[in-house]
């Protein structure tokens, strides 16, 4: 199996360097592994989902009352 540094899957992925080695702390990159201060990540290891947000329907798709005069506002 190939890895890749948490450089290049940063690069790779469009996020920082830090959060790839955050999210490997947290356990939510599948297969990587941790040597000294080094982590590597298998080369075909998927980008995690966002944790932050459910579904996308949820946040695009939300209807708010207008406090003011009641009505349904997008």
């Amino acid at each position: 199996m190939e890895y890749i540094t948490a450089k290049e899957a940063a690069e790779k992925w469009g996020i920082s360097q830090r959060r790839v080695q955050v999210l490997c702390e947290q356990g939510r990159v599948d297969g990587a592994k941790r040597f000294g201060w080094v982590w590597a990540i298998p080369k075909d290891a998927p980008k995690p989902a966002d944790a932050r947000f459910k579904r996308e329907e949820t946040r695009t798709n939300e209807k708010k009352i207008d406090a003011r005069t009641g009505g349904v506002r997008q």
